[in-house]
């Protein structure tokens, strides 16, 4: 199986790019975000590459970094989800925002991603795998997000109400309790529940 490839961005297209490697055109279907990186770029570029073979094709599919990759990798073992709507998913967010909008379970950002549609978000924002895959990545910070609030559905609250919502989330219940213990500490205890959701991710985050 190809794993990568580094050649010239021979043409672009709406879903994908030819690849030249040493004379050779490999046709790879990409992300819009993808190929907007790849657009415009001198020389020769590597893509990370995800190989799918079915009855009738050997499918490449092509991402410039290893999040992308990753994040295709578990869109696709969503029921339903195949290849092309994953990359759909990514050519609307990056992999931190889908991160972010799976663990706030915020299904109307994620339907209004071009050609998804309501019930096939609603499928990976309810897949368990999806939330295991988010923990950790919804990170506020990440992808210059800044202050973007999450607003996870759960009953407005304090601490014992975010503490609910993170192990709702997959999140060990001791861990979780002293994250929005220590997110508490600087955003206030009489802090609105996303407030305390936010800076509690912001503390559970690999550093």
């Amino acid at each position: 199986m190809i794993g990568s490839l580094r050649g010239i961005v021979e043409s672009v297209h709406e879903n994908g790019c030819v690849l030249d490697v040493n004379g050779v055109g490999y046709l790879v279907a990409c992300s819009r975000k993808t190929l907007d990186k790849l657009t415009g770029r001198d020389g020769a570029q590597r893509l990370l590459v995800e190989t799918r073979v079915s009855q009738d094709a050997i499918t490449l599919y092509g991402f410039f970094d290893a999040a992308e990759r990753e994040a295709f990798r578990a869109l696709i073992e969503v029921k339903t989800v195949g290849p092309q709507k994953a990359l759909l998913v990514l050519s609307g967010l990056t992999p931190n925002q889908l991160a972010a909008a799976i663990a706030a379970k915020e299904r109307k950002k994620l339907s209004e991603v071009k050609g998804l549609g309501a019930a096939t978000a609603n499928r990976i924002i309810d897949e368990p795998a999806m939330q295991k895959w988010a923990v950790g990545r919804a990170t506020p910070e990440a992808d210059g997000l800044g202050g973007v609030a999450i607003a996870v559905q759960a009953p407005e609250g304090g601490e014992a109400d975010a503490v609910s919502a993170l192990v709702n989330l997959g999140m060990k219940r001791p861990e979780a309790s002293a994250a929005v213990a220590r997110a508490a500490k600087r955003v206030g205890k009489e802090a609105a529940l996303e407030a305390l959701i936010t800076e509690a991710l912001k503390e559970m985050a690999p550093r």
